[in-house]
């Protein structure tokens, strides 16, 4: 595994063009072949900003796997370093998100991202791009679809359809309580299709979203609210 320590993965000091092109790099590291083991602990991260504005609030808030209790949690408010630019999001994104996770005293067995994982043009959402420079499983699980094909799930919580792009599955299209709108489930790093499933349901109680992301927006909200916003 990768601990915050290790040399870096890249440098942020990108262009859009440069960023596309290590994205297909980066991408190429991802494996999403591993089954999830059992794990004691969860995290989710999301991270908060008005597209026209430099400033970012991103928080990681870790739970207990199985009760969902919250054990510990950690934001920053940070300057972007990358412009808003759809599809290459997780430069703007995730440097915030590593310097928040830096800050936890217990590092978490998994990740959920408010965001992609393979589910993306290029293979690399933020929960792959944090899973490559964290160096621990991570899930993507997205409120709305970005790429890809699917067919309406059934609308039991549990039932879920492939998210495909050709040939290629990519993620699910999961839903996540009954009668509610599905979330868009990919693997980001280190985590498989079926554990990536299993991990989002585990996480979720009584709201659509999983503990884990709603907790983590909760806490950016009060970021920004700390912050005048």
């Amino acid at each position: 595994m990768r601990a915050l320590s290790d040399p870096p993965l890249h440098s942020w000091d990108l262009d859009a063009a440069q960023a596309r092109a290590l994205q297909a790099e980066l991408a190429a590291r991802v494996d999403t072949s591993r089954r999830l083991r059992p794990y004691e602990t969860v995290a989710g991260a999301d991270v908060s900003y008005n597209k026209w504005s430099p400033t970012l609030h991103a928080a990681v808030v870790v739970l207990r796997a199985g009760t969902l209790e919250p054990i510990e949690r950690a934001g920053v408010v940070a300057e972007a370093r990358f412009p808003y630019v759809p599809g290459l999001l997780s430069f703007r994104e995730a440097p915030a998100v590593i310097a928040a996770f830096g800050k936890l005293t217990v590092r978490p067995d998994v990740l959920i991202c408010d965001g992609q994982g393979i589910a993306h043009p290029r293979r690399l959402g933020l929960a792959c791009h944090l899973g490559l420079w964290l160096g621990i499983p991570t899930i993507g699980c997205a409120k709305s679809w970005l790429f890809g094909q699917y067919q309406e799930p059934g609308s039991e919580r549990g039932d879920w359809t492939p998210l495909t792009d050709g040939d290629e599955t990519i993620g699910a299209v999961l839903r996540s309580r009954s009668r509610v709108q599905p979330l868009f489930v990919s693997p980001g790093h280190l985590c498989d299709l079926d554990g990536a499933i299993a991990a989002v349901l585990a996480s979720t109680s009584k709201f659509r979203l999983p503990e884990t992301t709603r907790l983590a927006h909760n806490y950016v909200n009060e970021l920004r609210r700390g912050a005048g916003e």
